[in-house]
């Protein structure tokens, strides 16, 4: 976990900025959400900006930004200012975080079981997490797609990666982007309504990946948002958005659910496409047996 903020709510308690904001956003008014998803993701320029500054920025007014930091239980602008500037000077990497939460089990037995215990505890919690609902509708977005098209970079590539390797046992035209390498723009121009893209994106985001999925949703294909959080960049670009975790998590401490969640969606479509994936499997099996078991 990142170092908490200072943030007095009458009683000194110490609560973390991000949660408070995330938690707090259902509650908040439309401009008040606007600008609390502008500071998730750029909270730096608080401690340099201006009410006024900041509200422009984030395109609204300076009474909303005064307003926001009331409804989040501060005392005023200054006081976020002050918080932020504390917590910038004392935040923590990811990486940080991820070694921080293993510390305690270092030198103590059964160290492989509790880290693994761990892992299957936010497992746990995702599944409250996740609207099944989301799920199903993502199964028959995918199940009826023409063309499906996977992006997720940095480290969302491994799963964006298998995810890809695995649909591509059960459907024809599924392709992983690489962002590095491949012509974007042709990419972008062989979509339309019948394509599905499925964005794979975690804190710390990737540019590259929430600008091709912005393309992608202006091509008019169907796009599904994987991601941590429900206020996660890639949420005004996806058709179906589907965050793990109510909260933020350590980048790294997220990859056990991610691929726990991508194990379920391909389960669903292999038991629901058997005969695609039999005509694959028995495919399989026969170069299997003239490349490696013939002499």
């Amino acid at each position: 976990m990142h170092k908490k903020y200072r943030l007095h709510f009458g009683v000194g308690v110490q609560v973390n900025l991000k949660e408070v904001i995330t938690g707090s956003y259902e509650k908040l008014s439309k401009t008040q959400q606007k600008l609390a998803s502008y500071l998730l993701d750029n909270y730096q320029d608080i401690a340099v900006l201006s009410a006024s500054e900041l509200g422009k920025k984030a395109g609204v007014s300076e009474t909303t930004v005064i307003r926001f930091c009331y409804r989040i239980g501060l005392s005023g602008y200054t006081q976020l200012q002050k918080e932020v500037r504390e917590q910038l000077f004392h935040d923590k990497s990811s990486l940080d975080s991820y070694i921080q939460m293993k510390q305690p089990f270092v030198g103590e037995p059964h160290f492989l079981e509790k880290v693994m215990n761990m892992d299957a505890e936010r497992i746990t919690q995702a599944i409250q997490t996740i609207d099944e609902a989301k799920f199903d509708l993502t199964i028959e977005q995918l199940k009826s797609a023409q063309k499906i098209y996977i992006i997720g970079a940095r480290t969302s590539f491994a799963a964006a990666s298998w995810l890809a390797f695995t649909l591509g046992l059960v459907k024809d035209d599924v392709h992983l982007i690489r962002t590095e390498s491949d012509d974007l723009l042709k990419i972008l121009h062989s979509m339309d309504e019948t394509s599905v893209v499925v964005s794979i994106s975690f804190h710390r985001y990737v540019k590259s990946t929430t600008d091709f999925t912005k393309q992608a949703k202006r091509r008019n294909a169907k796009v599904v948002g994987i991601t941590d959080t429900p206020l996660s960049p890639l949420k005004n670009n996806v058709d179906i958005l589907i965050p793990l975790f109510s909260g933020k998590k350590p980048t790294l401490d997220s990859t056990p659910v991610l691929f726990s969640f991508l194990n379920a969606l391909i389960a669903a479509m292999m038991t629901e496409n058997k005969g695609s994936f039999k005509e694959e499997k028995d495919y399989y099996d026969k170069v299997f047996h003239d490349y490696f078991e013939s002499s």
